[in-house]
């Protein structure tokens, strides 16, 4: 049986995995936010960084990438490689992913979808809202084993602008991202 595994954040840039196909598509009913905090990555736990998770708001929608692996050795290579890398996200989902937004039928069912719910018992690392400006000035300050936090945002950015895509929230703390550099 074949696997899907949907990427929303690093994962559309840097998969770190073999798979046999990508498809560009949106997952209906949740939007991209900067609500989870990274102490592994991309921030440490005396001051974590900021990464990408899902908030369930029904009409939205969040593009991305799903990766389709097919072979057994390469999906257990795989699940092991997104086991340790997305850690700190307390949720795995199976969700229908679409490619047409006027389509009833989705283009692939139970998508692996992982996510980092608000629920502060299962999940110690969420962050939750904040002002745009607070969370760019975390975003600047923050560093991790995988380098700085603002790196993450511009690659999040740029990657998504080179599937044509934008996401609003993204580009508006990109920006102000831009905006706090230079007086940090």
């Amino acid at each position: 049986m074949v696997m899907w595994v949907f990427g929303y954040g690093s994962l559309i840039w840097r998969p770190g995995f073999h798979y046999d196909e990508k498809l560009v598509g949106f997952i209906r009913d949740y939007r991209r936010v900067f609500y989870q905090g990274s102490t592994d990555h991309r921030g440490t736990p005396a001051f974590p960084g900021r990464t990408v998770t899902l908030d369930s708001r029904p009409g939205e929608i969040c593009w991305g990438v799903a990766y389709k692996v097919s072979k057994e050795e390469d999906k257990k290579i795989a699940l092991e490689h997104l086991e340790v890398r997305e850690k700190q996200y307390d949720m795995k989902l199976y969700l229908d992913l679409f490619t047409d937004l006027k389509a009833v039928t989705p283009a692939v069912t139970g998508v692996i979808v992982y996510l980092a719910s608000p629920n502060k018992t299962k999940n110690v690392n969420y962050l939750g809202p904040a002002p745009l400006e607070e969370m760019a000035r975390q975003i600047i300050k923050a560093e991790g084993p995988s380098g700085p936090n603002r790196d993450y945002i511009f690659h999040l950015e740029d990657a998504l602008q080179k599937l044509g895509l934008e996401d609003p929230h993204v580009t508006d703390l990109a920006n102000a991202v831009r905006r706090l550099l230079p007086f940090e």
